[in-house]
């Protein structure tokens, strides 16, 4: 009993239900009417019966969060690397990189509607700028974060660059580029639906738009529930592709309570 209480997948589980629990007293306690937060029941109900439609409208959200996602690992790892090798690189890029997350993109998302019309191009671009920044600056930090005397060494054997970046640099940043990919990936949810949000006809940002529209809150607290899901779902799936792609470093994540206890 003990060993299952453990298990990591069961005690986020148990905090939820304990949620949902509290959620429901207190709806009934302080009679707060349905029409203000509706009760779980309420909304598992209206969660089942829309089921199908949330299903299908989840569809254009999860394509344009890949899409996203996509692009921000295959434009930011390459861009990091220059940042982390080239001093000259960084000192242009990594300050408009800064700025660049200071532009809301709630306020710029309606630009790519006007340019690139209701499609998914739009919801795209704004999963990628969310998604970017946090791919290029801990993969960058997870470069820079190799130690000198190993490069020193390796060079010293006669290694060429390529032979030190595949068997030294690259190993040593994965950790640091899968942890920026499970952050990216969770953003790119968010970028997606804010792009719904500003200009489309479909999606789980649609749905919210319309269920808040005609004040069906059990409606709205489903499509959020759907799209909690849709980011825990891409976490994890990230998790596991860390996990066979990288196994030494998980296994010295998860010995090193042990050792420190």
């Amino acid at each position: 009993m003990n060993k299952l209480l453990s298990s990591n997948w069961v005690r986020p589980l148990l905090l939820v239900f304990a949620v949902l629990v509290l959620w429901d007293i207190c709806i009934r306690v302080f009679h707060i009417p349905q029409y203000l937060v509706p009760t779980p029941l309420a909304v598992l109900e209206q969660g089942w019966i829309e089921w199908p439609m949330l299903l299908r409208e989840s569809l254009p959200t999860l394509y344009a969060t890949l899409g996203g996602f996509a692009l921000s690992v295959l434009i930011g790892v390459p861009l990091a690397m220059m940042i982390a090798y080239s001093p000259l690189v960084e000192s242009y890029l990594y300050p408009l990189l800064v700025f660049s997350q200071s532009i809301p993109k709630v306020a710029i998302a309606p630009l790519f509607v006007v340019w690139f019309g209701f499609g998914v191009v739009p919801k795209v671009i704004v999963a990628f700028l969310l998604g970017f920044f946090p791919v290029v600056v801990t993969t960058a930090m997870g470069f820079k974060s190799v130690e000198s005397d190993m490069i020193d060494l390796a060079r010293s054997m006669g290694s060429s660059r390529l032979q030190m970046f595949f068997k030294i640099s690259l190993p040593h940043a994965l950790p640091s580029i899968f942890a920026s990919m499970k952050v990216s990936v969770t953003l790119a949810v968010v970028g997606a639906v804010v792009g719904e949000f500003v200009g489309s006809n479909s999606g789980i940002g649609y749905v919210l738009q319309k269920a808040n529209g005609n004040f069906d809150l059990p409606l709205m607290f489903a499509a959020l529930v759907v799209l909690s899901l849709m980011g825990v779902i891409l976490f994890v799936v990230i998790d596991l592709i860390e996990r066979l792609a990288i196994p030494w470093h998980i296994s010295q994540r998860g010995s090193a309570p042990a050792a420190s206890a």
